[in-house]
């Protein structure tokens, strides 16, 4: 049986981990996947990806609060969603993730030597894929629009469901694995 997540679910503001940071009261869990959370994450966050996780990851550690986040909240529910499944409640979400983060302004550790971040890896193949339909399409056979065709639908799938498949095949990449 699936309890609501909605029921169990408990959001967290900045400004509330900002305070359980300095007070060193909070275990930070990042939903992300590594190729992101290498390229910059929130200091002291622990890497538990979305694609591999396992509610038995998350260890409760005495005098710290769970906090789970992900870019921007869709990840990190579905995290929350494990985690209640398991029976496992003593957890928050910060509300907007790494996004909400950094737009109040609080620091993140940044690696300019990782990998492109997933989303804009995703841009570079449906962009590449789409051109290139286009313009075979054009020059050598219209079936070859097909492939234009196909990418846009994939898009808008995306945008309306917000997963991406073709995301979750490049986070499967082993450029994009490694921690």
């Amino acid at each position: 049986m699936t309890t609501s997540i909605n029921a169990k679910l408990k959001l967290v503001d900045v400004a509330t981990v900002q305070q359980l940071i300095k007070q060193q009261k909070v275990h930070l869990i990042d939903v992300r996947e590594p190729s992101e959370y290498r390229g910059e994450h929130i200091p002291q966050a622990q890497l538990l990806p979305l694609s591999k996780f396992q509610p038995e990851q998350v260890s409760l550690i005495q005098g710290k609060e769970i906090i789970i986040y992900c870019q921007s909240g869709n990840r990190s529910n579905q995290v929350a969603q494990k985690l209640v499944n398991s029976g496992f409640t003593e957890f928050r979400q910060l509300a907007g993730g790494i996004t909400a983060w950094k737009q109040s302004g609080y620091p993140t550790q940044i690696n300019k030597n990782a990998p492109i971040s997933l989303m804009r890896q995703v841009q570079i193949v449906a962009g590449s894929l789409v051109f290139t339909g286009t313009i075979l399409g054009a020059f050598v056979s219209p079936w070859f629009l097909i492939l234009s065709g196909f990418v846009g639908a994939g898009l808008v799938f995306a945008g309306l469901t917000n997963t991406c498949a073709m995301g979750m095949l490049l986070a499967k990449l082993p450029y994009n694995q490694k921690n």
